[in-house]
C-alpha cells in the first residue's frame, strides 16, 4: 500500500511595491519544498511558471497585472546570434567548475561587488554572510554552483569572476541566481556568457530547456533575457514559442530602452533577487 501524496498547500505574501515596474504592487503565491518527493513538486511547479527560494516555490500572484512571463531557451534549437559568438570566443579562455551547492567567503565578495555596482539599493544588498549561505545551501532539490575563473598563465583555475545558483529538474536546467565581476577591464558579457554556458552544459545532458525565470516587457533589467533564440513564453494556453517577427520587435525595443536609460538603476533588482524567505508568509 502506497502513502497518500501530500497536496501542497498555497499562501499569499501581502501586497508590496513591484521591483520590476514603478508604481504597481505585487503579491505571490507560494508553497513549502519539504519532504521526500520536493524535486518531484519542484519539477511539476517549474512547468507551470514558479521559481524556487531556498525550500519555496513561488510565482507572481498580481491582482491587476500580468506582466511578469516566465521565459525557457530551447536548448537543442538554440543557434547563436554573432553578437553571442563573439562572447563565446572572447570568453572561451574562462574556467567552468561545477561545485556543490556550499558557499564561501569568495563567492560572497563577488556578490557584493556585483550587488553595489548593478543593483544598488536593491533587495539583496543588505545581505550578510549568513543570508548568503542560506540562499545557497538551504535546498531541498538537485543544485550546485558553477563558478567562473580565469586561468592562470599555467593553465590551473585563478580568480573568480563569475558564479551561478543553479537548479537541474527533470525537463532542463534552471537558473536561481547568477553574479559576475561588474566593472572588468577587457571582459564584457560575463553575465550572457553564464547564460549561454548553461545552454550548451543542458544540451550536452540531453535537457531540452533553459529556464531564464521571468521576463517583463518594460523593465530594462529583463530585457536581456529576450535575446536567445529559440524562445518560449508561458502565456494562458500553456508555453508558446516566441515568433521570429515579434522576438525582433521586441530586441529593437529592449536596444532602444538600454540606450536610453542609465547603465544603473537605482534601487532595481532582477528575478530571484528581492528579498528572502521572510517575505513569504501567510496573509492574514
Amino acid at each position: 500500500m502506497t502513502a497518500p501524496v501530500r497536496f501542497p498547500r498555497f499562501f499569499v505574501t501581502s501586497p508590496a511595491p513591484c521591483p520590476y515596474l514603478p508604481g504597481r504592487m505585487e503579491r505571490k503565491v507560494f508553497t513549502e519544498l519539504k519532504g521526500a518527493h520536493s524535486a518531484e513538486l519542484n519539477d511539476a511547479l517549474g512547468r507551470i511558471g514558479f521559481r524556487r527560494s531556498q525550500t519555496v516555490a513561488y510565482r507572481p500572484s498580481c491582482a491587476d497585472c500580468q506582466a511578469c512571463v516566465s521565459v525557457r531557451v530551447v536548448t537543442d534549437e538554440f543557434r547563436a546570434s554573432a553578437s553571442q559568438r563573439k562572447n563565446l570566443k572572447r570568453n572561451s579562455d574562462l574556467i567552468a567548475t561545477v561545485c556543490r551547492p556550499w558557499s564561501t567567503a569568495e563567492q560572497f565578495e563577488l556578490l557584493q561587488r556585483y550587488l553595489g555596482q548593478r543593483h544598488p539599493g536593491g533587495g539583496m544588498t543588505s545581505m550578510d554572510e549568513t543570508d548568503f549561505a542560506d540562499m545557497v545551501e538551504h535546498t531541498p532539490v538537485e543544485s550546485w554552483v558553477v563558478e567562473y575563473r580565469e586561468p592562470h598563465p599555467d593553465g590551473t583555475p585563478g580568480r573568480l569572476i563569475g558564479a551561478c545558483l543553479t537548479d537541474r529538474q527533470g525537463d532542463g536546467l534552471s537558473m536561481i541566481y547568477s553574479f559576475y565581476e561588474p566593472d572588468h577591464e577587457g571582459r564584457t558579457g560575463l553575465g550572457n556568457y553564464i547564460i549561454l554556458d548553461h545552454i550548451r552544459r543542458a544540451r550536452e545532458e540531453g535537457l531540452p530547456f533553459v529556464y531564464l525565470g521571468y521576463w517583463v516587457e518594460g523593465s530594462a533589467r529583463m530585457q536581456y533575457k529576450i535575446r536567445y533564440r529559440p524562445m518560449e513564453l508561458l502565456r494562458r494556453n500553456g508555453w508558446e514559442r516566441l515568433g521570429a517577427v515579434e522576438q525582433n520587435r521586441l530586441i529593437a525595443e529592449a536596444v532602444a530602452m538600454r540606450r536610453s536609460q542609465s547603465a544603473t538603476l537605482e534601487g532595481s533588482t532582477k528575478d530571484g533577487a528581492h528579498g528572502g524567505q521572510g517575505q513569504y508568509k501567510l496573509e492574514v
